[in-house]
């Protein structure tokens, strides 16, 4: 039987329904459209696409279940590897990850990896009952900073090896940035936290309300019988352009728009957190936080939502499926422009006047790309004389984030980078011993599977240097 040289499409919501509501877009395979996409799969024996994958899913053989209709062996397979498949089957970028070394994607489309460990995921949250056993506990404990990827994923390892776990999450949720920085519409919070109650089962303890350098330090962790300590804090603290007009009522961090959002619950008629509805807005940068921004403004009811963007579409680090999602949607993409400025309503006559200090436009000055950067990309060059007003009364900063400076400054030994980044090994050792730190603390905002993949190289190296102290 010939091979189908495009893989099968992810059934979606479509576009002008689910521009106005928080459900997930993309609604799954059924078991038909599974098995037909695992057909694909070439089976090879090099496996390139597990060299791929972060965490190193063996996806051939997972895959291979799918072909027999045996679901529950493909969700060992994957639960194996990963604590949070339903998770990476939604958010994971395979494009440039496991899907980017598939043999079949040298002549068609690569196989559909992340559709069907999405398919296999839900597939075992909708019908396997069986209950989690916790293993038989080691006598070791370990603390873990941070209920993130890479965190949980930390916590899970070590949790399956009989080690006592407690996670300190600073929020009242647990989840990280999956429950505050990515949108309900791309993952809904019951999958994450059917992914927290399954670590739970295995015993792992989850504290929230708990900002690790301010209720608790690393020392004290310590001192409270944790042998152990990872740090898997992420990159909480929000990059700004330092332009005029930043300070402006209207103005937000993307952080703070999707936290308010996706959290706090701010999308409801009558939320105790207000966020800015409606109106036209902007939204700078052209990342997928970015794009979460702009879709969530959207639903939040904007009349108009703009990605402002410095480079040209081809330079446009978004996931293509995002990118897609958001102009079918209708979100106008205004590339090779950059703010300057953001104007503001200012009355001298009338200092009450409650207009005072909201957002009324944005400055922006065309671009062109000249020379490739140290990175590779061209270098977007501002064009003299080409500026323009955006008519825009919310604006949205969605240009990336840096580690939260806090557990730095109050923990004594602890290397950081340049840009705040926790210094560590590649066991993920940070320069205090028995301190572990993964995915954002680390290199800054990044993926939630490598995020996921630092975790486990943490937890195995956790469970090497506490094996030996027996």
């Amino acid at each position: 039987m010939p091979i189908n040289p495009k893989k099968h499409e992810m059934p979606t919501q479509a576009p002008e329904v689910r521009a106005h509501n928080f459900k997930e877009v993309a609604l799954g395979y059924d078991v038909k459209t599974a098995v037909e996409e695992a057909n694909r799969c070439l089976n090879c024996k090099n496996k390139p696409c597990v060299q791929g994958c972060p965490v190193n899913i063996s996806i051939p053989e997972f895959i291979s279940h799918i072909k027999k209709e045996d679901f529950e062996g493909a969700y060992e397979v994957i639960s194996k590897s990963s604590s949070l498949p339903a998770v990476c089957g939604r958010v994971c970028p395979q494009e440039s990850q496991c899907e980017s070394k598939c043999t079949l994607g040298i002549k068609f489309e690569p196989v559909g990896i992340g559709r069907l460990e999405r398919f296999v995921a839900d597939y075992h949250n909708a019908n396997c009952k069986a209950e989690v056993v916790a293993p038989e506990p080691n006598g070791h404990k370990v603390a873990v900073v941070g209920s993130g990827p890479s965190g949980l994923t930390c916590a899970g390892d070590l949790a399956k090896k009989g080690y006592k776990v407690a996670v300190f999450e600073a929020l009242h949720t647990a989840g990280g940035v999956l429950v505050y920085g990515i949108p309900e519409f791309r993952l809904p919070k019951s999958i994450v936290a059917k992914e927290v109650e399954g670590l739970k089962a295995l015993g792992v303890d989850i504290d929230t309300n708990v900002v690790i350098g301010k209720t608790l330090t690393i020392d004290e962790l310590f001192g409270m019988g944790y042998e152990a300590v990872f740090v898997g804090s992420g990159a909480g603290l929000p990059n700004f352009m330092n332009i005029p007009g930043e300070a402006l009522k209207g103005v937000y961090s993307a952080n703070e728009f999707l936290t308010r959002s996706n959290l706090m619950k701010a999308y409801e008629d009558t939320p105790d957190t207000p966020i800015m509805k409606g109106g036209k807005v902007a939204v700078v940068g052209g990342g997928n936080v970015a794009m979460d921004a702009a879709r969530t403004a959207l639903r939040l009811g904007a009349e108009k939502v703009y990605i402002v963007y410095r480079r040209s579409l081809n330079e446009l680090p978004a996931r293509k499926e995002e990118v897609e999602h958001a102009m079918e949607e209708g979100i106008d993409f205004r590339l090779l422009n950059n703010p300057v400025e953001i104007l503001g309503y200012h009355n001298p006559d009338d200092p009450r006047d409650p207009k005072n200090g909201f957002v009324t436009g944005m400055k922006c000055v065309k671009m062109e790309l000249g020379e490739p950067d140290q990175k590779g990309r061209r270098r977007p060059i501002a064009i003299e004389g080409s500026e323009f007003v955006l008519d825009v009364d919310t604006v949205i900063m969605a240009i990336g984030t840096s580690p939260n400076p806090l557990i730095k400054n109050t923990t004594k030994g602890l290397e950081v980078n340049a840009h705040g980044g926790i210094i560590v090994n590649e066991d993920g050792l940070t320069s205090r011993e028995g301190v572990y730190a993964g995915g954002d603390a680390v290199t800054g905002a990044a993926t939630v599977i490598s995020a996921m993949g630092a975790g486990k190289v943490a937890a195995k190296a956790i469970d090497e240097f506490l094996s030996k102290k027996n």
